[in-house]
């Protein structure tokens, strides 16, 4: 089968796995930046721009035309999902990929925190005072804050706050998850990762059958889907459900790390993932949102990194494109507020197409300096002070 192809190693027929890793790995293993990796993640980020700008709902809507409202929204309304997966496995990959042998489990965790909880307080604060606070429960806020909003299966506070923050709930269970699932990852024997692979791709595409087939038909999501709350839920938020995507990442880094994945290349793997969101719209919903676009993702993302090992020319790796995949994760908390206060600012007042996609244009610019910001001032800063404790840096440095 072409999966099985593609998940076919390289290593030549004669050699043991041990073997086939100690060719394989060492010289993979000194290229420890995949700045590729780090472009796409804006593109990835601003998919999920796009799904917000376009969505009809009174707290973010501008276009006053039903007909192209509907189109735009229509074109773009999977793009969150697509967004989202890709940001999972990718998470899972890029972790996977740069672990140190001599980290320890509470050095990991450390350094997950300041990076990603600093920025994320932030965009707590700002999405409270400028919009959310007017109708956020104490109760939801705090859910927030502690990021423990995503477990359990009630909408509004599963995308409350700022909506687009419940990712970082699930993202964190990962974190927590990673230095166990890496240790028992890394034991697999390389010429069995292609069925774990395969497994996982499995279970992702197996979600949404369990969600339709087990959880009640209503009541509905308000987003005019017909699905039940505990159905998306349990497909789409779930952190254990969506732990699949990340565990993904971390096989397909390891496939890759020891030549036991077969590149196709940047270009099919775009294709293909045309191929997939084009499929978004022609399955159930809760199919669309991750499983038929879950081979894609992961193919592109070993592509890109692939690239990046063997020094080939790709659009994602130049200064202007890594600049924005690093502010990304900036981007992605703040652009949504932006989108709201935006909004909360005009009043009632639709506007023309002309007019209203010229706002969002300005707003996806606007939070892209706002996001170069928040990283230059909050995420950068800090991760370079607490990333690491001081007797761990004293240590390095009497070494």
């Amino acid at each position: 089968m072409a999966t099985d192809q593609v998940l076919s190693g390289s290593a030549p027929a004669g050699k043991s796995s041990l073997g086939a890793t100690e060719a394989a790995e060492p010289k993979r293993a000194q290229i420890s930046r995949l700045p590729s990796l780090t472009g796409l993640r804006f593109l990835a980020a601003l998919a999920v721009f796009a799904s917000h700008a376009f969505l009809p709902i009174p707290p973010l809507r501008l276009l006053a035309d039903d007909r192209t409202e509907f189109r735009l929204y229509g074109w773009f309304g999977q793009a969150g999902g697509l967004g989202v997966s890709f940001f999972f496995v990718l998470s899972g990959f890029v972790l996977a990929w740069s672990a140190r042998d001599n980290d320890t489990t509470t050095g990991f965790w450390r350094r997950r925190f300041v990076k990603i909880y600093p920025a994320y307080v932030v965009a707590w604060v700002l999405a409270m005072v400028l919009f959310a606070g007017d109708y956020t429960s104490t109760r939801i806020a705090v859910a927030n804050l502690f990021m423990v909003q995503v477990w359990v299966p009630d909408y509004f506070t599963n995308f409350s706050v700022d909506p687009p923050s419940w990712s970082l709930g699930v993202e964190a269970f990962f974190y927590l998850s990673f230095p166990l699932l890496l240790a028992v990852f890394r034991r697999i024997d390389p010429r069995h990762l292609k069925y774990w692979i395969i497994g996982a791709i499995a279970a992702v595409c197996a979600t949404p059958a369990v969600a339709y087939a087990a959880f009640p038909k209503t009541p509905l999501v308000p987003s005019g889907q017909d699905l039940s709350v505990s159905a998306y839920w349990f497909s789409h938020v779930l952190p254990p459900v969506r732990m699949v995507d990340f565990a993904l990442g971390i096989l397909v880094a390891i496939a890759v790390k020891h030549g036991r994945w077969r590149n196709i290349g940047m270009i099919p793997s775009f294709v293909l993932l045309a191929g997939g969101y084009w499929l978004t719209y022609h399955v159930p919903y809760l199919y669309g949102q991750r499983a038929a676009m879950i081979i894609p993702v992961a193919l592109l993302i070993a592509a890109a990194a692939t690239a990046d090992i063997e020094g080939r020319f790709t659009l994602f790796r130049n200064r202007t494109m890594v600049w924005l995949g690093e502010i990304s994760f900036a981007f992605y908390l703040l652009h949504y507020i932006a989108l709201s206060w935006l909004r909360k600012q005009l009043g009632t007042e639709m506007y023309s197409n002309t007019e209203g996609i010229a706002m969002l244009v300005g707003t996806a610019v606007g939070s892209v300096v706002l996001s170069w910001l928040l990283y230059r001032l909050v995420e950068a800063p800090l991760v370079r002070r607490f990333s690491r404790s001081r007797r761990a840096a004293r240590a390095e440095a009497d070494a």
